[in-house]
């Protein structure tokens, strides 16, 4: 199916119900008597998985074919049998769920700030509107208000919601949360604020929502995969180029080896523009997670204007947003974008509203702050660039925008803040819009990653002072983790400063038995990539928490 949008006034997102046929799985308890969790498990020989199943009588829960696995509720007899019989991978289904919101001061006139501080109006000015594209996001759900539900022709932009928990497809759904549709908002939204400004960076873009989490912000591995996967078997139906996913967790393995990160980058190879939020557990170091720690994709921290729409002196990056670089040494977030006391729509009766009715406007618009508004902004930029060139392919995109972005530079013509906490800089889509940067030179291939025949490694390492730098990056790229950052001082969003990009290209080659040593080296902590060792001294293990879980990014202050 084609999508038809230069006729005005014509349904330009038609209905999902007649495009997909559902498909139902059956669900079946293992034991009246023991308790069972629930797995995601993988096994070479997919057969013999499936007979090893038949003969213990248990039923999978999802068929997570994206990743050629299954999703299963075991007791710990079961696994110990299953184990025995087949050769699997397994993976506990974690849980999923919202992490919470913000709080701040009240906005009783929502004003449409985003658009101007990456320049996405001049974006509007020449025509572009996100024509052709359609974002999908993965939350909550969607609630079709106006804004949403039109464009700027007034004619229909959504295509519907597919419900990931119950694997179904609707043609209105009617959210509960409110998480999910702030976000959207803030990528097409079609309204104007009372200056006469567009709220959405794409109000043309059409939409689509995958509901993977309930009314209370809760979902699982599997039911998010089941998303993710669903959106690679209809994107070519509806167009869709842009997946959204503000939420994060903490990484629990290497990118790798994590079941929801494999679905995710099955995407990006697909085809399709994975933005994901950086999280809000900054400002520490590390604290980038899952999927946000995946090498290929576009991952976004949040910055603030303080306030001052109009005067970009005074813009710092919001305390709350997460920083690299990534356990595998990856430099992350790749940008930042607006993500300090932004209005969307929301339900006056969503749960986030009942929950802080004071930063509700009375109608419809809600503030709130986090690198989930962050990741909606540039999913709707990302939008802009697709429409004015659908060849574009998702490293294109990514190395672009990466590109055109501008640092925050202070009066010592230095860094104000890392590269591991801003990224290359705030997201600028005029600038975006006439890069042709390129990604020829990357060393990674996500094939190979993808077929556990090779992973990768990045440039970071920990020199023996505790800073984090850049291999072969000098001091320029050293993150003094214990110096604070003056944000009084006087510096600027630039847009001639040169962020070398082997920043992001740069990877090492490593193998699925890469280590973490602990032993002392003479040029401090540095990274070993297949010299004597596999590894490289930063960590002496991963950390593995089994209660943890992937949030929609938490409740925080406004900035």
């Amino acid at each position: 199916m084609t999508l038809n949008w230069a006729k005005s006034k014509k349904l330009i997102a038609a209905p999902l119900i007649l495009i997909l046929a559902t498909v139902t799985y059956t669900l079946k308890s293992t034991s009246e008597d023991e308790a069972s969790t629930s797995y995601i498990v993988n096994a070479k020989n997919s057969q013999a998985l499936q007979q090893a199943f038949n003969k213990l009588g248990i039923t999978p829960t999802h068929h997570l074919s994206l990743i050629d696995s299954f999703a299963i509720n075991l007791t710990k007899s079961q696994l110990i049998l299953l184990e025995a019989d087949v050769a699997i991978s397994i993976t506990k289904n974690h849980q999923v769920e919202l992490a919470g919101w913000a709080k701040g001061k009240r906005r009783w006139q929502p004003s449409a700030d985003a658009n101007l501080l990456i320049e996405a109006d001049k974006a509007h000015k020449s025509g572009i509107y996100g024509e052709n594209v359609t974002i999908a996001v993965l939350d909550t759900g969607l609630d079709q208000l106006s804004g949403l539900s039109k464009d700027l022709r007034g004619r229909d932009k959504v295509w519907g919601t597919y419900d990931a928990i119950n694997n179904a497809v609707f043609n209105f759904d009617r959210e509960q949360n409110g998480h999910g549709t702030h976000v959207a908002s803030l990528a097409v939204n079609s309204d104007f604020d009372i200056n006469g400004r567009i709220y959405g960076i794409a109000p043309n873009a059409a939409l689509v929502g995958i509901k993977a989490f309930d009314s209370e912000g809760k979902s699982t591995y599997a039911d998010v995969i089941r998303g993710i996967e669903w959106a690679v078997g209809i994107k070519d139906k509806i167009n869709l180029r842009v997946l959204n996913m503000s939420f994060s967790g903490p990484a629990q393995s290497y990118y790798w080896e994590d079941p929801l990160n494999q679905a995710v980058m099955k995407a990006w190879q697909a085809g399709i523009v994975v933005v994901a939020s950086a999280g809000n557990g900054g400002p520490d170091p590390m604290t980038i997670g899952v999927p946000g720690n995946i090498p290929y994709i576009i991952t976004v921290g949040a910055m603030t204007d303080n306030y001052t729409p109009s005067d970009k002196s005074d813009d710092k990056l919001a305390s709350f947003s997460a920083a690299g670089p990534t356990i595998e040494g990856f430099v992350k977030p790749e940008i930042v974008a607006p993500g300090g006391h932004i209005s969307g729509l929301m339900a006056f009766d969503s749960a986030i509203v009942t929950e802080h009715p004071e930063y509700h406007d009375g109608g419809r618009y809600f503030e709130m702050s986090g690198t989930s508004q962050a990741a909606g902004v540039v999913s709707g930029a990302v939008a802009l660039m697709l429409s004015n060139n659908p060849s574009l392919t998702p490293d294109q995109i990514k190395c672009q925008l990466i590109a055109s972005a501008r640092p925050a530079i202070n009066a010592q013509s230095q860094l104000a803040y890392s590269v591991f906490q801003q990224g290359a800089g705030v997201v600028n889509v005029a600038d975006a819009l006439a890069s042709d940067t390129s990604c020829l030179t990357t060393t990674m291939d996500i094939a190979k990653d993808l077929a556990n025949e090779q992973h990768y490694v990045g440039p970071a390492f920990i020199d023996e002072q505790g800073n984090f730098s850049i291999k072969d990056g000098g001091d320029f790229y050293s993150w003094k983790v214990n110096e604070e950052v003056l944000n009084g001082d006087g510096f600027i969003w630039r847009t001639s400063f040169d962020i070398d990009g082997f920043i992001w290209r740069t990877s090492f080659d490593t193998n699925t038995d890469l280590q973490w040593r602990s032993e002392f080296e003479t040029d401090g902590f540095i990274w070993r990539t297949n010299i004597e060792t596999d590894g490289f001294i930063w960590r002496t293990s991963v950390d593995i928490d089994p209660n943890a879980s992937i949030k929609i990014n938490a409740w925080v202050d406004q900035q």
